[in-house]
């Protein structure tokens, strides 16, 4: 391009467009089309924008330099020249270093995914594999600490099922002869078995409940209560002596004869056997259990509601939140991964940035005399919003536009003398109308003629 030129021409032209000698080696160098996969991705990652925005600045810089002359504040602004250069290369170290501090914070952000991953995928299998322990758990903390007694509950209804299910085997073949007398047919076992285990179930249950009302009577003391309560007693006790334990009794009559010759049971004993039977099994599983259970399951039966005492509170349920230590460290894995997202998206962008804004800068000071960014660029929320810098940049406008006006209006300023020290005197008429004061200059110069 300069070689149809010589001398001064020369030496100007090239030192106007001096970015011509070696932008397109530099760019070359940058580019590394010919290199190795590995330092072609190294020279596009740190050297492409870097020479890119020095060659921009190159060109810019020509044009501050070509506009020094018309400037105001000659001084002020190649200072401001020098000062942009500063930055950039302030920038462009610190886009290297961003470099390496952004694959620092990736990889440290991945093992941070990995590692939630992990305690995810534990705390999942935690749950599967222990869920029947915590919820046994759960539920032994709720009964021991429970007010209501369902230890005793389960127990008397576990009593009144065992008793159920021993008289329904022992009796099945009599109510079996006895339906079959009625009808003149063959019942099946399966067809009796379950109406009399529930007929038999809720015969246990209800002999239960007459126990439990017959104390509370003697606990209040009430002779009609006891009374009419004591008749229904015998006759449940007849009833179930009767129908039930003398079966039982009945069963055990073989048993008894194969360890004695000529064994007879009569009436009296087999019912005095079978009366001392329901005794022992009334009073063993009533102070055990059932003076307790027995009137939790009337108070629901009855919709009375269940009275809780103030031996302690109840146990809230955590059944479904299992393995909490394990989701507490998710959520603080959680919250620190959101941190470390910011964290990494600043460091991906604010490295390019600020050699692109230091680039931007040389433009802007070309045009509009001052800089557009403050670098470096310290947190993400240094970068402004396009509608903030254009509004700062024409504040800044207005600003130097209105400097050179408030020049141009405002006075002078006069010096400061001392004025006369004044007090009080008035106001006399000038010194050229004073007689007085003209001859008494007279008399004190000395005529001609005097001398």
């Amino acid at each position: 391009m300069f070689n149809n030129t010589s001398g001064i021409i020369k030496i100007i032209l090239s030192a106007l467009f001096f970015p011509m000698y070696f932008q397109e080696v530099f760019l070359r160098f940058a580019w590394g089309a010919g290199d190795p996969l590995w330092l072609l991705t190294a020279k596009r990652i740190l050297v492409l924008l870097p020479a890119g925005v020095i060659l921009l600045s190159c060109w810019a810089s020509i044009a501050c330099v070509l506009t020094v002359p018309i400037r105001q504040k000659r001084q002020e602004y190649v200072t401001a020249l020098f000062v942009t250069w500063w930055d950039l290369g302030k920038s462009i170290l610190s886009f290297w270093g961003g470099v390496f501090q952004f694959i620092f914070n990736l990889v440290v952000a991945l093992l941070g995914i990995l590692r939630m991953v992990a305690l995810g995928v534990w705390a999942i299998v935690h749950d599967v594999l222990l869920m029947p322990a915590y919820m046994l758990k759960q539920m032994g903390q709720s009964v021991v600490r429970s007010p209501i007694p369902w230890i005793a509950v389960a127990l008397t209804l576990s009593w009144c099922l065992v008793e159920t299910t021993i008289f329904t085997y022992v009796m099945s073949p009599l109510v079996i002869d006895t339906f079959s007398n009625i009808t003149g047919e063959t019942m099946s076992e399966a067809f009796v078995r379950l109406p009399l285990f529930l007929f038999l179930f809720f015969v246990v249950l209800g002999s239960y409940a007459v126990l439990s009302t017959f104390v509370d009577s003697f606990k209040t003391k009430r002779v009609a209560t006891i009374a009419r309560i004591g008749a229904i007693e015998m006759v449940v006790l007849f009833v179930e002596v009767v129908f039930l334990y003398r079966e039982f009794v009945d069963s055990l009559v073989p048993w008894f004869a194969q360890y004695s010759e000529n064994f007879e049971l009569g009436v009296f004993w087999t019912l005095a056997i079978a009366g001392f039977v329901w005794f022992g099994v009334r009073s063993l599983s009533w102070f055990l259990f059932a003076s307790h259970g027995t009137p939790t399951i009337m108070a629901v039966i009855q919709g009375r509601g269940l009275k809780t005492n103030s031996r302690g509170k109840p146990v809230e349920s955590h059944v479904l939140e299992i393995s909490g230590e394990y989701w507490e460290r998710i959520k603080k894995e959680s919250v620190w991964m959101k941190e470390k997202g910011e964290d990494l998206i600043a460091a991906f962008l604010l490295p390019p940035l600020q050699v692109i804004a230091a680039g931007l800068n040389f433009c802007t000071l070309c045009v509009i005399n001052q800089h557009l960014f403050r670098l470096p660029f310290k947190d993400i929320d240094a970068i402004k919003y396009s509608e903030d810098l254009i509004r700062s940049i024409r504040r800044e406008s207005e600003l130097l536009r209105s400097e050179p006006a408030k020049r141009q209006n405002s006075p002078k300023v006069k010096s400061q003398e001392p004025e006369p020290i004044v007090d009080n005197i008035p106001t006399a008429a000038p010194v050229e109308d004073d007689p007085f004061v003209i001859n008494a200059s007279r008399q004190s110069k000395p005529s001609l003629e005097d001398v």
